[in-house]
């Protein structure tokens, strides 16, 4: 009798054991090679990350696009720049990299302005506007030759016409200096009178059109955003 009792206990205990066993195995799952890789905790997944993306309670901050994304994008933006000139366009990404708000278009835009200005400046005998425009040594020189057509009574009408193009043909670090050259096409009529107001050279009546190359530099380590012209020359 006590050894039949004693076997029913051991049926019901077993029976109280799988029972247990199939609720675990229903409240924690079981690993059977198809559940997918192993999750860090400590790792917000994707679930997780489109909560905090609309606003859940845990904020997780997403990239806008990745590391390469962006440098594919930089990439592209500095090719367009360069025209598909490598040597430019490499010169174009070492401006870039110590002065990220470098873009071409923005500075051929300043550079027809600085255009314009000097060669009316310089015509004019303007110094002052000269000074904010031009490094010292480029400064020199044309007042020097200001400073000769003074002397010699003559005057200068120097018109522009129009700048036809404006290409940025060279574009280099130097140690902390950024050094932009730009061709300039543009047409113009230039004469020059003597004290009397003859002609002693230029024709009035003729439009003429001039290549220049202009270069043009900034210190990036220097708070001043500006760009003094530290070069010029002409293809006659």
């Amino acid at each position: 009798m006590g050894d039949g009792f004693q076997f029913i206990d051991i049926i019901l205990f077993a029976m109280i054991a799988a029972f247990l066993i199939l609720r675990l195995r229903n409240v924690l799952g079981r690993r059977d090679g198809h559940e997918g890789g192993y999750r860090d905790a400590f790792k917000p997944g994707e679930e997780e990350e489109t909560q905090a993306a609309d606003g859940g309670d845990n904020v997780v901050q997403l990239p806008d696009r990745n590391a390469d994304e962006a440098f594919e994008h930089e990439a592209e933006v500095i090719a367009a720049m360069a025209g598909g000139d490598a040597t430019l366009a490499a010169g174009i990404t070492d401006i870039r990299a110590v002065d990220p708000t470098f873009n071409t278009e923005d500075f051929l835009v300043g550079g027809r302005v600085a255009f314009e200005m000097v060669l009316g400046a310089y015509a004019t005998g303007d110094r002052e506007t000269l000074e904010n425009l031009l490094s010292p040594d480029v400064l020199r020189n044309f007042i020097r030759a200001i400073d000769e057509r003074e002397e010699a009574g003559q005057t200068m009408e120097d018109t522009l016409v129009g700048i036809r193009k404006a290409d940025i043909v060279e574009a280099y670090m130097d140690s902390s200096v950024a050094m932009v050259t730009v061709k300039f096409l543009s047409e113009q009529v230039n004469v020059v009178r003597d004290a009397e107001g003859q002609i002693a050279s230029g024709n009035p009546n003729e439009v003429t059109d001039v290549i220049d190359f202009w270069t043009f530099a900034r210190d990036t380590q220097m708070s001043d955003p500006n760009w003094l012209l530290v070069a010029t020359r002409s293809l006659d």
